[in-house]
């Protein structure tokens, strides 16, 4: 899904690896294009970190990012076969895929869970999930077509508690008895600054809502064609991940502030805890297959839930959404080890 704008920038870089290493198809690198869905932040870290430390170019690419923002659609470009590599929200759009026969698939998740918060007030007797069912719950339209009716669904919300959302926090500041969804990686920064609190934070992963989110997309003909390139930008970005998470981030950093003057350190730092202490990347699964792991059941369950409550229709054949070639092989747990003696 595609974010509404936070951050107004006038121009967008274009980050690319330079080519200084033979690669895997000889002395030149190939040449390839990443299409995030947003601007520049440090939840597209462990791109910009495989980036600048020469993890893709080590294994044979030198990889352009390309960011997204309010008015860009690379996903479209991925379609229209002038990008590589997508990177997807959360599994809606890989089952919209299939259902309007797109020939894509999902080969890394590279977030365990979706990241998408409900945030309260603190001191109003809002600290329980349960608390939340009989308040005003500020929402944005594709949040309350996707999320917000398994909320329903498998909870009992309901759709007269939802008023919209526009992605300006001043209705919740000024409310202390409503809820507003959320980014945890960036909306309660911001509500912080704001308002002078920490909210309480209830991510729906944890509640069940349970995609995968930040997912990686090719189209089928480039499994065909490339898959060194599909797996060497996925082993890549793996190895970028956790030295981002885990080790000295700054020379992605440094490529993500060049790339978005409009973002800041303290910035990129909290959502870099944010990352670790709810386990976004690196949970669940990733713990012992690697971070972009990804397995049936998980977007069996998912698919299940979403047919439930209405979201998606039932009968797709969601296997053909993603494959499982290219990841839940151990890749960078060795790294992970070294960078956090666990």
């Amino acid at each position: 899904m595609t974010r509404p704008s936070r951050i107004a920038i006038p121009c967008l870089a274009l980050i690319a690896a330079t080519a200084v290493a033979s690669g895997a198809w000889g002395a030149e690198l190939k040449k390839v294009s990443f299409g995030t869905n947003w601007l520049p932040e440090a939840e597209h870290g462990g791109y910009y970190q495989a980036v600048a430390d020469g993890s893709y170019a080590d294994c044979g690419l030198d990889v352009t990012i390309l960011p997204g923002g309010p008015q860009v659609n690379n996903r479209a470009l991925l379609l229209a076969g002038k990008i590589e590599f997508h990177m997807g929200g959360n599994l809606i759009q890989a089952f919209s895929a299939v259902e309007q026969d797109i020939p894509l698939k999902v080969v890394a998740a590279h977030f365990q869970k979706e990241p998408q918060v409900i945030l309260t007030h603190p001191g109003q007797g809002l600290d329980s999930w349960g608390s939340l069912k009989d308040i005003k719950l500020f929402i944005g339209e594709n949040g309350f077509q996707s999320y917000y009716q398994w909320m329903i669904a498998a909870y009992g919300f309901k759709a007269s508690q939802r008023a919209p959302y526009t992605f300006n926090p001043a209705p919740f500041l000024a409310d202390p008895k409503s809820g507003q969804q959320g980014y945890v990686t960036s909306e309660p920064f911001a509500i912080e600054k704001a308002g002078g609190f920490e909210p309480n934070i209830f991510l729906i992963a944890d509640y069940g809502f349970d995609t995968y989110a930040s997912t990686v997309e090719v189209m089928d003909e480039m499994i065909e064609t490339g898959p060194e390139a599909v797996q060497c930008f996925v082993d890549a970005s793996a190895r970028g991940w956790y030295t981002y998470l885990y080790g000295d981030p700054s020379a992605g950093d440094e490529l993500i502030l060049t790339s978005n003057p409009e973002m800041t350190p303290e910035q990129l730092a909290f959502t870099r805890k944010m990352l670790r202490d709810y386990g976004i990347v690196d949970s669940g699964d990733a713990r012992t297959l690697g971070i972009g792991a990804m397995t049936d059941a998980r977007f069996n369950s998912f698919y299940e839930k979403m047919v439930d409550a209405g979201v998606v229709p039932d009968g797709l054949d969601i296997a053909s959404s993603y494959t499982l070639d290219f990841v839940d092989k151990g890749v960078g747990l060795d790294l992970r080890k070294t960078l956090t003696g666990e």
